[in-house]
């Protein structure tokens, strides 16, 4: 069973029974004229709780925010593979399917809280350097479970 956005893995999952979740990956350059503190702060502190009060209405189910460690060794690995400039994070937004995320997004709510969101993010993220796209997950490993 496929919906066009993945092929369905057969293999074992932690996560069986949710098989079908998808993923927005969302990753983020700031604005020009924002500092590394103020960015990080402002999509910690403002932007995060705004996205939680809006996932009920958008049908999300996990939100996570990944921010750039400063740190030398995202140098050695950037220069040792010949790689651009790193982003300055990552937002990970789940689904339950496909279905749900644009059935969310088809409602008049679901509409708006998008473009609260667009209109948050114009205030910290440089668009036109920054990426977003959907996934599912294949889990090769987890050693913690």
């Amino acid at each position: 069973m496929s919906d066009g956005l993945w092929v369905m893995w057969p293999g074992p999952s932690r996560n069986q029974g949710r098989d079908l979740v998808v993923k927005l990956v969302y990753c983020i350059r700031r604005r020009e004229g924002i500092s590394a503190v103020e960015f990080s702060h402002y999509w910690l502190q403002e932007h995060g709780p705004l996205v939680k009060s809006l996932a009920p209405i958008m049908g999300a189910i996990r939100y996570i925010q990944s921010h750039l460690l400063d740190s030398d060794l995202n140098e050695s690995f950037r220069e040792g593979r010949g790689l651009a400039e790193p982003y300055d994070g990552i937002t990970e937004v789940w689904w339950a399917s496909a279905e749900a995320l644009a059935s969310a997004m088809a409602t008049p709510e679901g509409s708006e809280a998008a473009g609260r969101l667009l209109k948050d993010e114009s205030r910290f993220i440089d668009f036109s350097s920054s990426r977003l796209f959907l996934t599912r997950e294949h889990e090769i490993f987890d050693f913690d479970s």
